[in-house]
C-alpha cells in the first residue's frame, strides 16, 4: 500500500511560515535542493492545500527562465510532470497537472491508495495535514529543520489532542546546518 508522507520545511522552533507569512529562511542551497528533487523522484502523486499550490505554480513555467541552472530545470521537470490534486473551496479551476479534489481528503486518499501505482502520496500544506494527522492518514513525517527561530507563525505539527508514538527511520545532516528528519507512524 502507498504510505502518505507530510514533508515540508520548518524552522527549529517548528515553524514552516514566519509570523509575517515568509519563509525565505527556507531557500535551499544546491545539496539541500538535490536532496529535495530526490523526494520528488519517490513521489506517485501530491496533494496540496490552495496556499501551497500557489506558491508552487512557479514550477509550472519555471524552464522558461533562460538563466536556471540544471538541477533547478530538473526539479522543474519531475514537478510538473507529477500528478497533483488539489484541495480548495476557493478555486474553480488548477493549471498543469492538476486537479481540483472532488470529495473529500480521507476519500481521495483512500481512492489513491487503493489504485495500482508506485510511489507516495505527498501531502503538503499545514491545514491540509493537520487534518489527516487529525484522521490518522500520515505514515510519515518528513522535516528539514533549518537552523533559525522565527518567532512563530504556521506550525509544522497540527495542534491535536492526542499522542502519535513515531519510529526514527532517518536522519541526514547538511553543510548548511540543516538536519533532515524522516520519522514513521508507529501503529
Amino acid at each position: 500500500m502507498r504510505s502518505v508522507t507530510y514533508s515540508m520545511n520548518v524552522s527549529l522552533d517548528g515553524y514552516i511560515v514566519g509570523p509575517d507569512g515568509g519563509f525565505n529562511w527556507t531557500a535551499p542551497d544546491e545539496e539541500v535542493f538535490r536532496f529535495a528533487t530526490d523526494e520528488v523522484r519517490e513521489l506517485g502523486v501530491h496533494l496540496l492545500g490552495r496556499r501551497l499550490y500557489e506558491a508552487m505554480l512557479y514550477w509550472e513555467t519555471a524552464e522558461q527562465n533562460p538563466s536556471i541552472g540544471f538541477s533547478t530545470l530538473e526539479f522543474a521537470a519531475l514537478w510538473k510532470q507529477l500528478p497533483k490534486v488539489v484541495f480548495s473551496t476557493t478555486l474553480s479551476a488548477v493549471q498543469g497537472n492538476a486537479l481540483l479534489a472532488s470529495g473529500g481528503l480521507a476519500a481521495e486518499i483512500e481512492r489513491l491508495r487503493a489504485e495500482p501505482g508506485d510511489g507516495n502520496i505527498a501531502i503538503g500544506g499545514a491545514t491540509l495535514a493537520a487534518e489527516a494527522a487529525a484522521l490518522g492518514l500520515i505514515d510519515e513525517y518528513r522535516a528539514k529543520v533549518h537552523p533559525v527561530l522565527v518567532g512563530g507563525g504556521i506550525p509544522f505539527f497540527p495542534q491535536h489532542e492526542r499522542q502519535v508514538d513515531l519510529e526514527l527511520v532517518e536522519t541526514r545532516t547538511f553543510s548548511s546546518g540543516v538536519v533532515h528528519l524522516r520519522h514513521r507512524v508507529t501503529r
